[in-house]
């Protein structure tokens, strides 16, 4: 069967296009991180509630929740969270949207 003009004539300009993409597209060879340092939140820790398994914490804008900075308590995904952090601590945290109300899933004390 022979080709026709036309159709080789696509595949010639679309190779370049796709060959590019491939070569560009490293998302393939790396694991994903678990938080990107984007959607991490600043914050520092007002108070430790172990019992609660509950943090208070004065933060900047979280952008993936479309949140203004605010002080306000939120539940932690692992009770060993609230051991990793006291008062005063400065923190980047990740929160989630889950069907109990915001939830740390991520923090990581800032030295």
């Amino acid at each position: 069967m022979k080709t026709p003009p036309i159709a080789t004539l696509l595949l010639a300009l679309a190779a370049p296009v796709l060959a590019q993409q491939k070569a560009e597209d490293h998302s393939a060879h790396h694991p994903v991180a678990a938080a990107p340092a984007a959607d991490m939140t600043d914050g520092e820790i007002r108070k430790v509630d172990k019992d609660a398994k509950k943090l208070t914490i004065k933060h900047g804008e979280i952008k993936n929740l479309d949140m203004p900075p605010m002080t306000m308590v939120f539940q932690v995904k692992e009770a060993s969270m609230v051991d990793r952090v006291k008062v005063g601590d400065k923190v980047r945290f990740i929160v989630q949207k889950t069907p109990s109300g915001l939830v740390v899933t991520d923090i990581q004390a800032v030295k």
